[in-house]
């Protein structure tokens, strides 16, 4: 039997699991070279050269079927790509991918990653709800091609990393995590996660959902 009684309040569970995983967090991965290596450990291959490398390879032909949607998500694509043409630089580019590729999937990327300015002071008690994600924390009256003043990783309202400079290297730190720790994804971004391991990293990727099955064979083309 679990030690939870039904009586155990959803906000007392949440408390102690956020414990653990900040004390995970705290004592075993607590560092970009740290999960790496982890990483390493558990599937050998390094993390992040594997994501950036895959990610940047499969953009030239993800932009091709991104930019051909139709449709309200084909709108909202064509807007985030906007600021490519205004700020073409790797990071810009890798994020909007990211962002793309969950709406191609009919999914919310906000769900993935939440952006915030510094002055918000409702910022931290809603990171603090966050189940898991990317935040990004911009300052007032920043330029778009400005960097921004923080970005991390939460997991269970637990700030498990900051200061990780880009949107693409945060959700590849949050996938090292969610692998390392043995999380389910989030039901609504389920697709999005299964291109990251399946495709990108090539992890368990002999069976793939048909969404994600159509949008490989789109990228074999």
């Amino acid at each position: 039997m679990s030690a939870w009684s039904s009586k155990s309040s959803f906000s007392q569970l949440r408390c102690e699991v956020s414990e653990i995983y900040s004390c995970v967090f705290n004592q075993c991965i607590c560092s970009l070279l740290q999960i790496d290596k982890e990483f390493l450990r558990i599937t050998t291959k390094p993390l992040l050269s594997t994501f950036f490398a895959e990610l940047d390879q499969y953009a030239p032909r993800l932009m091709e079927i991104f930019l051909t949607k139709g449709g309200t998500r084909g709108k909202k694509i064509r807007g985030l790509m906007l600021a490519i043409s205004k700020h073409d630089n790797i990071h810009t580019r890798r994020a909007c991918i990211l962002k793309s590729l969950c709406i191609h999937l009919n999914e919310d990327y906000e769900k993935l990653i939440k952006e915030y300015l510094d002055t918000d002071s409702e910022a931290k008690s809603c990171m603090e709800q966050t189940v898991m994600g990317v935040y990004v924390i911009q300052k007032e009256g920043a330029e778009p091609e400005d960097d921004p003043e923080d970005v991390g990783v939460v997991i269970e309202g637990v700030e498990a990393n900051t200061d990780l400079g880009n949107i693409a290297q945060a959700c590849a730190l949050l996938f090292g995590l969610i692998y390392r720790l043995n999380l389910s994804y989030p039901p609504e971004l389920k697709c999005t996660f299964e291109v990251l391991q399946k495709i990108l990293l090539n992890l368990d990727g002999q069976k793939l959902s048909s969404k994600v099955q159509f949008l490989k064979n789109k990228l074999m083309e």
